[in-house]
């Protein structure tokens, strides 16, 4: 899976894009047919503390899944955007499985 990086507000240093890409290239464990992926990393300047936000977009055959996460950190973010993703792209899994079951005993 090729991953596209777009940083808002910021320049994004080499360590942050490599640790976001080792972390989201688990993702094709959980799911082989992904076709592309887009990370967004914002810095909004709230004032708050969690003020790091990552957007991960992936697009894979029907549908497009994003998962957004904010935190103190963009690692941090990050993590929990790639968790999002995991939970996301098994629930997607087991949806194109029944279909499929369902198809099989439709027309046996």
């Amino acid at each position: 899976m090729k991953l596209n990086f777009t940083a808002i507000h910021f320049d994004a240093d080499q360590k942050l894009v490599e640790y976001i890409e080792r972390k989201a290239s688990k993702l094709n464990q959980f799911f082989d047919r992904i076709i592309d992926g887009h990370v967004f990393l914002k810095l909004e300047n709230t004032g708050q503390i969690k003020d790091k936000i990552v957007e991960l977009k992936l697009l894979i055959p029907g549908d497009t899944l994003i998962a957004t996460e904010s935190s103190k950190t963009f690692e941090a973010a990050a993590d929990a955007a790639v968790d999002n993703m995991k939970r996301q792209l098994n629930k997607h899994k087991e949806k194109v499985q029944d279909k499929s079951q369902a198809r099989k005993s439709s027309t046996s």
